[in-house]
């Protein structure tokens, strides 16, 4: 591990000194209670600017990101994101407002969340818009539980859930915690939802079934050609669709969710849109409506009448707040800019990451099996299922592509496919690093035939080194004793 910022420290290192002051200060510590004021020094290390600034810069070179190069993690749409977009969010006309300002003093940053929203009906299809919800999952949460209260209402106790076995893991968890019940439908070979099965389902639990929940392309990369019949028999049976944005980078521009039957759908601001995510946040999951469902979405929303714009707090069935105030406004402004940017060449960027993904997926499929590898849109997944034996793992040649500067790719995801390497390349990637990622892998094939215990043992380069993947997530370190 790296030495902590303390292992530097030494008395007489920072020699900086501010001057006396003339400006006579009034002692304020009695207004402070006794117990909230310091009674030890604060311990901070004694260091110079110059070591502090070195320190957090040789921090920041162990960090991996889309700064660095390619980042194919699938089904993640971890893509390059305009710098501008940072500089605008940390504007200080932006940066300096408070929730709790008055609607008059804040008309600029609400006609940004007001059009925003008007544009993302629009790509999407839908009616109504709620930017509050914080993340994807946050999403299908504030989706599942408007679905729960609009059956309530309406006076059916509907509890299934119907999921693909290719799903996002998060849906299941969306809907268990929503008091809903899964019901999981198998996927046919060619990796699309079983339409057969699907009717037997429907046919077996009708008066229960309270929506399905798809993402389309699908987590294998593969579009459900029959979205139009399964959204048919879902609204036949009085059900609803929800749909998963998370792979909308495949048809942004191209389709829209709407036009394909969905009735709900949440968005990634942070895989779509723009703003970068990654280690926990930030993010931003808005979720979209058709009309009916419009009074059930989380509060507020922003409205407009004449030139004015305001929060409005007006609904008789919403399912409340999902968050604090409106939204991460900043996630939503990047968002917004980017929007802006690319104008009325949305259909570039999916054209682009699909092209890119099936270019990787035809030279990397000379290497490894793909067993879902027909009609795949922006993403694929491979399988090592045929080294695995000589030690070629999709865990180990993960971390052996960390020791060559690569992030690897998401790996035993989805469960369907054994020994899984989900890979996304996104549509900001030049040919040149693509074909960079496709040498890399040759190498590692190449030596899982010739020395596999350097897989084994990867990473050997990075700064962490191979780590008990279990313990690591049941007793984490998080700092250095």
């Amino acid at each position: 591990m790296a030495d902590t910022i303390f292992s530097g420290s030494g008395k007489g290192r920072n020699r900086y000194r501010a001057g006396d002051s003339s400006i006579q200060y009034k002692d304020i510590r009695h207004l402070v209670p006794k117990q909230l004021l310091r009674t030890e020094t604060a311990g901070l290390p004694h260091l110079s600017e110059s070591e502090v600034v070195r320190h957090f810069t040789s921090m920041a070179r162990k960090n991996y990101g889309v700064d660095d190069g390619i980042y194919p993690l699938g089904s993640c749409t971890m893509k390059y994101n305009p710098k501008i977009n940072e500089r605008i969010a940390g504007h200080p006309s932006f940066l300096r407002i408070h929730p709790y300002q008055r609607e008059s003093d804040v008309q600029g940053t609400l006609k940004v969340m007001f059009e925003l929203g008007e544009m993302l009906k629009q790509i999407t299809g839908l009616d109504a818009v709620s930017l509050q919800p914080s993340a994807g999952a946050h999403g299908e949460f504030a989706g599942l539980l408007m679905a729960r209260k609009y059956y309530d209402l309406k006076g059916e106790s509907r509890k299934l859930v119907i999921i693909p076995d290719s799903a996002h893991g998060t849906n299941f968890s969306s809907a268990s915690m929503a008091g809903f019940e899964v019901i999981e439908v198998r996927s046919k070979r060619d990796g699309t939802i079983d339409l057969d099965l699907l009717q037997e389902i429907v046919g077996k639990h009708a008066a229960d079934i309270a929506l399905v929940m798809i993402t389309n392309p699908n987590t294998l990369g593969i579009f459900e050609r029959d979205i139009l019949a399964i959204s048919d028999l879902m609204h036949k049976n009085g059900s609803l669709q929800y749909y998963d944005g998370a792979n909308l980078n495949a048809i942004i521009g191209a389709a829209r969710p709407g036009d394909m039957g969905f009735d709900i759908v949440h968005l990634n601001l942070h895989k779509t849109f723009s703003a970068p995510h990654g280690g926990g946040g930030p993010g931003a999951g808005p979720v979209l409506v058709r009309d009916y469902l419009k009074g059930f979405l989380p509060l507020p929303v922003i409205g407009k009448e004449g030139e004015r714009y305001y929060l409005d707090e007006d609904a008789e069935n919403t399912i409340g707040r999902m968050k604090s105030f409106y939204g991460n406004f900043s996630v939503c402004l990047k968002a917004y800019c980017y929007l802006l940017s690319v104008g009325d060449r949305l259909k570039d960027i999916s054209i682009d990451a699909n092209l890119n993904a099936n270019y990787l997926k035809k030279k990397l499929g000379r290497l490894f099996d793909i067993p879902y590898g027909k009609n795949t849109m922006h993403e694929f997944v491979m399988s090592a299922r045929k080294y695995r034996e000589q030690g070629g793992t999709a865990l180990n040649i993960a971390k052996r592509l960390i020791d060559y500067g690569i992030h690897p790719p998401t790996v035993y995801f989805p469960a369907i496919v054994e020994e899984a390497m989900m890979v996304e390349p996104t549509e900001t990637e030049s040919i040149e690093s693509l074909d960079k990622l496709v040498d890399t892998f040759k190498c590692i094939v190449k030596e899982i035939k010739t020395d596999s215990r350097l897989l084994e043992d990867a990473p050997s380069e990075a700064h962490v080194k191979r780590v008990d993947e279990l313990r690591a997530l049941k007793e984490p370190v998080l700092k250095e004793s």
